[in-house]
């Protein structure tokens, strides 16, 4: 057992950032290289004002339409990408890992905040999955996909509860905390988990779109 973490925590985790690095540049190349190909203009009517307006709009709670009239969505929503992001960021194991192995720290997030933001997010996945069974629109565009990528976001968070409270088998369980996070890491490029990184350049382009374009809001 000792063998395979010492692996998980130290090729594999190389493995995984270095396709999550990939997988992100290819995603903006191609992204990039079919808007030259397929819709040309774009690049004309491009517009950091529009882009940025559009941008910040969509960053405030209850800042556009869709948002007011779905505020339970929006409050869940913002707090677990909040959390989601935070947590594995500011962890205080994970400061100290990224610490010994490169020398490199930064602040971390008292226990009390780790725990509860671990929590929000765990409570927001349950949400979400609900929410695509119940809601008829939503069930509509959802897959086994998407249900998989939500169990698949759910694991490092409570593979990390359970062995913060050194449940039964936590050996085996920080292995597949480990291995999760990894594999979460690797798939965000590839799923649409990609929306992550690919928000500012999608937003950016429908602000620049109805702002230049159709003088219209996009919110």
């Amino acid at each position: 057992m000792t063998k395979a973490y010492v692996f998980a925590a130290g090729p594999l985790l190389w493995v995984s950032v270095i396709v999550f690095a990939a997988g992100c540049l290819l995603r903006l190349g191609r992204l990039a290289w079919l808007a030259r190909k397929k819709d040309r203009p774009v690049y004309a009517y491009m517009s950091a004002h529009y882009a940025l307006r559009s941008i910040g709009r969509w960053l405030v709670p209850m800042g556009t339409e869709s948002m007011r009239k779905h505020p339970v969505t929006t409050v869940v929503s913002f707090a677990f990408h909040a959390a989601v992001v935070l947590v594995p960021l500011f962890l205080f194991a994970h400061v100290l890992l990224f610490y010994e192995a490169f020398g490199i720290s930064w602040w971390t997030l008292p226990e009390e905040a780790a725990y509860a933001g671990t929590l929000v997010v765990l409570a927001g996945l349950v949400y979400f999955f609900a929410r695509r069974l119940i809601r008829p629109e939503v069930r509509y565009l959802s897959g086994p996909a998407d249900f998989a990528l939500l169990v698949l976001v759910a694991l490092p968070f409570a593979t990390g509860l359970w062995a913060f409270h050194h449940g039964p088998g936590v050996r085996v369980v920080m292995l597949l905390h480990v291995l999760s996070g990894e594999a979460l890491l690797a798939a965000i490029p590839f799923t649409k988990l990609s929306h992550m990184f690919l928000f500012p350049f999608l937003r950016g382009y429908m602000g620049s779109e109805f702002g230049s374009v159709r003088h219209a809001r996009d919110w």
